[in-house]
């Protein structure tokens, strides 16, 4: 019989199988011959075994390495298939290469790691990005401070803008800032008389109520009216600057009066008008250039509220009636004696045979307070750069201001707030509105618009939205007395900005220009910080002025995104544990269901 093929016997049932004996039979007769080779044993070995003892030799082993062997082979000839062990293993294969490919893919595939830790920020300060519209608040009141554990500033002007806007919230063309700009001189200091010695032969400056304001306004073409507070410092440093405006405008008449009379009694020689005390008043009353009136606003509160006063002293200039906006030039007599010759000359024009009775103010008041040469030096230069200013005095009922621009805060517990104030004001607390519209505040260096869309993929989902969570509130105070705080939970997030290199070509050829003063590796940011916020309305006692208040905290642990990349060791043996896994577990389950279908033959 050929070696490799199985010889017919027959079974004591009579049934003709397939025997391997023959096949068994030589593979045992070869393999004794083979370690026969091996181990050569002879008759002779007794005298062989004397002569090793006479001649002693150092027998060489088999190295360890050669007869070490894991992967023994079993004869072909000994291996049956079968239909059943067909089956298994093309689920093993299946198996094995479905789990390839999805370890495959989770490997090339990375996640996003977090971690915390102290923060290891060294920077001194940082930076507050925002954009706030004050809704009922005008530009001239607007101030922001900054107050901080480390010290406190006040009126921050570098780096803010301040845009006007109206009633309906459209802002306006101009920027509401100059740096040029001198402060408002508060009083006439040439004055040197206290408001009692000037009320010792009376008050020229009249004190009106609701009814009286009527009445004056009614009865006078020009009325120039002090809103004040008599709790106002700058309204008590300003009275006697008034009341000498007053005269002034008394004089005036009084020398009008006293011309006519003159000139009557040269028109007619020899007859002698004299006035009583009665006609004298009212003449001159009739010959006032302006009325010069005051109001106690908080004797008359609900007559101050009605004209809308914010601030005190509030100077208002009314022609006919109607209200031509505020007096905001220097609280010196003679600016004031010019300001009412120029609105004059804007109500009646320029036509011919018109005077301009306001015109003997502006002499009247040189006389009254230009007492020195300095005086009179001063007194030229404003009116050298008077010619230049055109007076408009068209004021909304509720303007507005939009504030924009960067803090740059220590890096230490603070606040910054957004208040009514002035240097040449006090702030009536009632009148005092902070609502306001957050249009944007974020802390650090902004991002740019590509950078947004194209630098932030190893972040996690809304994690801009968390730089920014006050973009587009509005907060509104229905009640007097009431203003909105914000508390901000800043924490420092470190994060690995996107370094393909498409991203990092675009983002240098489109940023060119634009210089951050954090940067990485690729040019981009790779520092930020997430905001916990919470807000609340408080109230205010009734002579504190209310504030849109910001409170920061910054947090001493901070937060860092990274991309967390498998290590080509892990993938592989993946890779191996798959394969010899389901080799295993294959085997593993056609062992048992062999033993189980073998019990079941027997």
């Amino acid at each position: 019989m050929p070696a490799g093929q199985y010889a017919r016997v027959r079974t004591p049932d009579g049934a003709s199988v397939a025997s391997c004996e023959a096949p068994k039979r030589r593979h045992r007769a070869s393999a004794r011959a083979v370690l026969a080779q091996r181990t050569p044993w002879s008759s002779s070995s007794s005298s062989n075994n004397k002569k090793e003892q006479q001649h002693p030799k150092i027998m060489v082993g088999r190295p360890f390495i050669a007869s070490l062997d894991m992967y023994r082979k079993v004869p072909v000839d000994l291996l049956e298939g079968t239909r059943r062990g067909s089956i298994l293993s093309t689920v093993a294969v299946a198996t094995m290469a479905t789990l390839f490919l999805l370890e495959t893919r989770a490997f090339l595939t990375t996640s996003l790691k977090t971690s915390l830790a102290l923060d290891s920020n060294t920077d001194q300060q940082v930076r507050v990005n925002f954009n706030i519209t004050m809704m009922d608040l005008r530009c001239d009141f607007a101030t922001i401070d900054v107050v901080s554990v480390l010290g406190t500033q006040q009126n921050v002007t570098q780096h803010v803008q301040k845009f006007p806007i109206d009633q309906n919230g459209v802002r306006q063309r101009y920027q509401q800032r100059n740096k040029m700009q001198h402060d408002v001189q508060l009083y006439d200091a040439s004055i040197v008389e206290t408001i009692e010695e000037l009320h010792e032969n009376g008050e020229d400056a009249v004190s009106l109520d609701a009814e009286l304001l009527a009445e004056a306004l009614e009865e006078n073409t020009y009325v120039f009216v002090d809103f004040f507070a008599n709790w106002c410092s700058h309204c008590r440093d300003l009275a006697p600057t008034w009341e000498t405006l007053a005269e002034v405008m008394y004089e005036v008449a009084s020398s009008r009066v006293h011309e006519d009379v003159l000139n009557r009694a040269i028109q007619n020689v020899g007859e002698h008008h004299l006035y009583s005390d009665e006609d004298y008043a009212a003449a001159v009353q009739v010959e006032l250039p302006v009325f010069i009136g005051k109001i106690d606003c908080v004797e008359h509160r609900e007559l101050c509220m009605e004209r809308e006063i914010r601030a005190y002293p509030t100077l208002k200039f009314f022609v006919d009636g109607d209200e031509k906006g505020d007096y905001l030039g220097h609280r010196t007599v003679v600016e004031m004696a010019h300001f009412i010759e120029a609105m004059e000359l804007e109500h009646k024009g320029k036509r011919e045979g018109d005077s301009v009775r306001s015109s003997a103010t502006k002499q009247a008041a040189s006389a009254r307070t230009i007492q020195t040469e300095q005086h009179a030096a001063y007194a030229r230069s404003l009116e050298v750069g008077r010619r230049h200013i055109k007076h408009s005095w068209a004021d909304e009922d509720h303007p507005g201001c939009l504030l924009s621009g960067f803090l740059l805060v220590d890096r230490a517990p603070g606040n910054f707030h957004i208040q009514a104030q002035s240097k040449g004001h006090d702030l009536a607390a009632h009148m005092t509105n902070v609502s306001h519209i957050i249009n944007h505040l974020s802390f650090g260096t902004p991002f740019s618009k590509y950078f947004m869309s194209q630098g932030l993929k190893n972040t996690p989902p809304g994690f801009l939205e968390s730089t920014r969570p006050f973009d587009g509130n509005v907060y509104v105070t229905h009640n007097v007395h009431e203003a909105h705080h914000h508390y901000l939970k800043v924490i420092t997030t470190e994060f690995e900005s996107a370094k393909t290199d498409a991203a990092k070509g675009n983002y240098k050829k489109k940023h060119k220009k634009h210089r951050v003063a954090q940067l990485m590796e690729g040019g981009e940011p790779s520092r930020a910080y997430q905001i916990l916020q919470s807000s609340q309305l408080s109230l205010y006692k009734t002579d504190i002025v209310p504030e849109a208040k910001f409170t920061y905290d910054l947090s001493p642990i901070a937060v860092s995104y990274s991309k967390k990349h498998r290590a080509w060791y892990d993938y592989f043996t993946s890779v191996m544990a798959i394969i010899g896994g389901t080799f295993t577990v294959v085997g593993m389950l056609e062992s048992g269901i062999h033993t189980i279908s073998s019990k079941k033959r027997r």
